[in-house]
């Protein structure tokens, strides 16, 4: 397990986040966390802050007691906040918010209201510092993660192959689009570090198909690297089988069913990587105390297949799958946007 403590290395990073995101002298910040985030974090984004000259202040709250048996893992929808009124009043009131809960709170009920009142927000991932370091944003994600949403944007339908034996064909007309490159400077907008990801929700009767999961590609709920290929049978967006042979395929017949609820089965969002500085194999190098695996969802090129909540089809659950697939091929409508994992044309 790596050490964490304060290092000038990493508040420097801090601070270059922060300038990206457009933290000023005496803008109010509020820096959330709960009681289980992981402290340097915490400590490194206080000490970024006053160095920057603004105002920061904590809200720390209780991490909440677990209320279901299966273990919580990957939702982005952290459920610190709890409903409390003082907390979002809070963070309503701050220009920007760093947003240090353990899950994150991109698809948190109390975030609208947060973003509603003009805040920008970052989440910064629960990884280990040295991480954040390596993924820090920059300008080059950022413009091609502005061509990237552009695209998703026109398209119409994304079909997804690889020789692995993929082949999904997905409804995306109107369906909103959005994801981010690490960094957030305009009012009323969340983004997340690491980022460099582009992803829509699809409306409901949108996915049909195979999604297979080869060796190498990764259930980052699991935290692995998958040893055995798995076959996911899709069908009106829902996984109705899970087949495959090995370990994997037992545990993820074993998590679906363990939440007791068909919605864990749906499609919430599909997407792509594209930041090239991020690495899907970086994983093996943590102890997974260490990671939360955000870097995996956004080196580029990979396909990124969402299980669980959508709040854009009225699907609502805690259930949740972060899958990214290596070396398959994206098109969005006749534009191949990634070639057998490799990002193409003006995004390469």
């Amino acid at each position: 397990m790596l050490t964490e403590r304060i290092e000038g290395k990493w508040i420097d990073c801090f601070v270059n986040t922060f300038t990206l995101c457009g933290v000023k002298k005496d803008e109010r910040v509020a820096i959330l966390s709960e009681t289980l985030s992981r402290a340097v974090n915490v400590h490194l984004a206080e000490l970024a802050l006053l160095r920057m000259g603004a105002r920061p202040f904590h809200v720390m709250v209780p991490t909440p007691a677990q209320q279901i048996d299966v273990p919580i893992r990957s939702t982005g929808c952290s459920v610190a906040i709890n409903g409390n009124e003082a907390v979002i009043a809070a963070l309503m009131a701050s220009g920007f918010v760093v947003d240090c809960t353990v899950e994150g709170t991109m698809h948190s009920p109390e975030l609208p209201q947060v973003l509603q009142a003009g805040a920008r927000v970052l989440y910064v991932s629960n990884e280990h510092p040295e991480i954040l370091e390596r993924c820090a944003p920059s300008l080059p994600v950022r413009e091609r993660f502005q061509k990237a949403l552009k695209k998703l944007q026109a398209a119409k339908t994304m079909v997804v192959t690889s020789n692995a034996g993929t082949d999904l064909r997905i409804d995306i007309e109107g369906a909103p689009a959005g994801g981010g490159w690490g960094a957030i400077d305009a009012p009323g907008s969340m983004d997340h570090w690491p980022g460099g990801l582009v992803a829509c929700f699809p409306k409901a009767h949108s996915i049909n198909g195979t999604l297979v999961m080869d060796r190498g590609d990764i259930n980052l709920t699991f935290k692995r690297h998958m040893e055995s290929p798995v076959r996911l049978v899709i069908e009106d967006d829902y996984v109705t089988r899970v087949e495959g042979d090995g370990l994997d395929a037992e545990l993820m017949r074993s998590y679906f069913s363990g939440w007791n609820d068909q919605q864990a089965y749906a499609a919430a969002h599909v997407g792509f990587g594209l930041n090239t500085g991020a690495r899907w194999d970086s994983m093996t190098m943590y102890d997974r105390g260490d990671h939360n695996g955000v870097e995996q969802r956004v080196f580029g090129g990979n396909f990124l297949y969402s299980t669980g909540a959508n709040e854009f089809a009225g699907r609502y659950t805690l259930g949740h799958f972060d899958l990214p697939i290596r070396n398959c091929t994206i098109n969005l409508d006749d534009d191949t946007v990634v070639r057998s994992g490799v990002l193409q044309g003006d995004l390469a």
